[in-house]
């Protein structure tokens, strides 16, 4: 469990300073991903986002382990 809490929040620290470039690829728009505006400011906790590219990089790990 442990784990999982320091993947989510390392993929937040590496993916939200490209969140503009990921939304271009529509990847902030997913159910879980969580905007939400304080002042002027908005932020956004892409949580869908994060287990989808975890687990496309899951696979990709596991496909090249195959090979």
């Amino acid at each position: 469990m442990i784990r999982w809490v320091g993947v989510i929040f390392l993929a937040l620290v590496i993916f939200l300073p490209l969140f503009p470039e990921l939304q271009k690829l529509r990847l902030g728009t997913l159910y879980g991903d969580v905007p939400f505006r304080i002042g002027k400011i908005q932020f956004f906790l892409p949580f869908g986002s994060t287990l989808l590219l975890s687990t496309l990089a899951f696979f990709m790990a596991e496909l090249f382990k195959l090979l």
